[in-house]
């Protein structure tokens, strides 16, 4: 469900009340919803969250102020506007000093409680119109609050922990908290844990020594060196092992650490932002992560959505996505999609996030042979009965060996394959 810029929430038990403030909301042009308890109010789909929220204090049950402090715990930001039957001045100072934006005692003047509403829906607003850095796509709710917390942590020297599902943009977000800290003229020096042995990414994170291990005929810089001034980003930090976890510890630490085969110790000058997709917790109890290690890196984390609960940003990815990729696929720009392919886009749960999104659309872009894009193949739908599937499947593996040049590494990563798979797949069709 979209949110509706204007709509507005009132949360009484009175229903005298709920039904005199309703009726003056609406007489302002606004759309409201009304609530008789804090509980039916938490009970609403995350997605329908109201510009401005009147809320009684004296609640059965959940309380106005306990409401507020939930909402604050999860992370859900709206102006709210707490109404009381008591001129309780205590009560006042703690919401407003909780976030409230106003306190009114009943009765108040209608002009009161209307200009309260028209500044909760002003500051709504401007929180969504701020600006994105360039290259971060999306408006939606889920991505604008993993925005602002990155902006936040950003002029901080906080270590930063970016969790996710696999392609939800943790890089992304990286560079922009790097972008926008005190050391962004610094170097951006990114390592992904997951993809060398311990052997090799102990030397790659600290650099080693000449003579260090048989074939070091000279020495090396590690990425925590070449990284200095500026920010480390550790991708996949969750795959590190045990001997290498407790080295790092001491970068985190004391800010210090030796080159593998020296004993010179050096002084680590670099920001950390680390980035998973597992479940870190897990991997604590099942002593896979070391405990010191996981709360050295969780000083501040920010979890980033999955696609599919910000559907309404497929649009502007996709859009984007065409102009960018468009030229240098085809040598011009590329023409927009169908509205069949539009829908199925929407449609499609996208369980590889964005980068499945991108990879999807520039596949789509090559195979459409410079013709508007047609779906890509994730987002179809169940295939009809007239399809051959073997001979749509060969069809596909012929044309992207065609526009690889025969390159079947690139051919792979235009299918979404493995190499492994398209060699089984050539195989299969006789294309080897």
């Amino acid at each position: 469900m979209t949110t509706i810029d204007t709509s507005v929430y009132v949360v009484d038990d009175d229903a005298a009340v709920r039904d005199a403030v309703s009726s003056l909301i609406r007489s302002a042009g606004f759309r409201v919803r009304t609530f008789e308890s804090a509980h039916e109010f938490l009970a609403t789909p995350r997605a329908e969250v109201p510009s401005c929220l009147v809320l009684d204090v004296h609640l059965p049950g959940l309380n106005g102020l306990d409401l507020q402090r939930e909402l604050a715990k999860a992370d859900v930001h709206i102006p709210i506007i707490f109404l009381t039957g008591h001129g309780d001045i205590p009560t006042s100072v703690r919401a407003i000093k909780a976030g409230a934006l106003e306190f009114l005692t009943k009765p108040f003047a209608d002009e009161d409680l209307l200009n309260a509403i028209r500044d909760g829906i002003a500051q709504d607003r401007r929180s969504r119109a701020v600006p994105q850095p360039a290259g971060v796509i999306g408006s939606s709710r889920p991505w604008r609050q993993a925005l602002a917390h990155a902006a936040k942590v950003g002029a901080t020297e906080a270590t930063v922990l970016l969790t996710g599902e696999s392609g939800t943009g943790k890089e992304v977000i990286a560079h922009l908290i790097h972008d926008t800290s005190r050391r962004a003229g610094g170097p951006f020096v990114a390592l992904n844990c997951a993809a060398l042995p311990e052997a090799l990414l102990e030397s790659e994170l600290f650099g080693y020594e000449k003579g260090a291990f048989t074939g070091a005929v000279v020495a090396r810089p590690g990425r925590v060196e070449q990284a200095a001034g500026g920010t480390l980003f550790l991708d996949e930090v969750g795959e590190m092992t045990p001997a290498v976890q407790a080295k790092f510890l001491r970068v985190l630490q004391e800010r210090e650490f030796q080159r593998l085969g020296g004993t010179r110790v050096q002084k680590a000058n670099v920001r950390v932002i680390a980035a998973t997709n597992r479940d870190l917790h897990a991997a604590l109890s099942r002593g896979e992560l070391r405990g010191d290690l996981y709360y050295r890196l969780h000083v501040f984390a920010i979890c980033l959505p999955p696609l599919r609960e910000r559907p309404e940003d497929i649009p502007a990815l996709v859009e984007h996505f065409i102009t960018a990729l468009g030229p240098a696929l085809l040598g011009r720009p590329a023409a927009g999609i169908s509205r069949e392919a539009h829908e199925r886009l929407l449609a499609h749960s996208w369980p590889g996030n964005v980068r499945e999104l991108r990879n999807a659309v520039e596949r789509a872009l090559i195979l459409s042979d410079g013709a508007p894009p047609e779906t890509p193949p994730e987002a179809e739908a169940a295939p009809r009965e007239s399809l051959d599937l073997e001979t749509t499947e060969r069809e596909l593996v012929e044309r992207a060996l065609r526009h690889a040049g025969q390159n079947k590494a690139k051919a792979a990563r235009l299918l979404g394959l493995t190499r492994t798979k398209l060699y089984t797949r050539m195989q299969r069709f006789g294309l080897s």
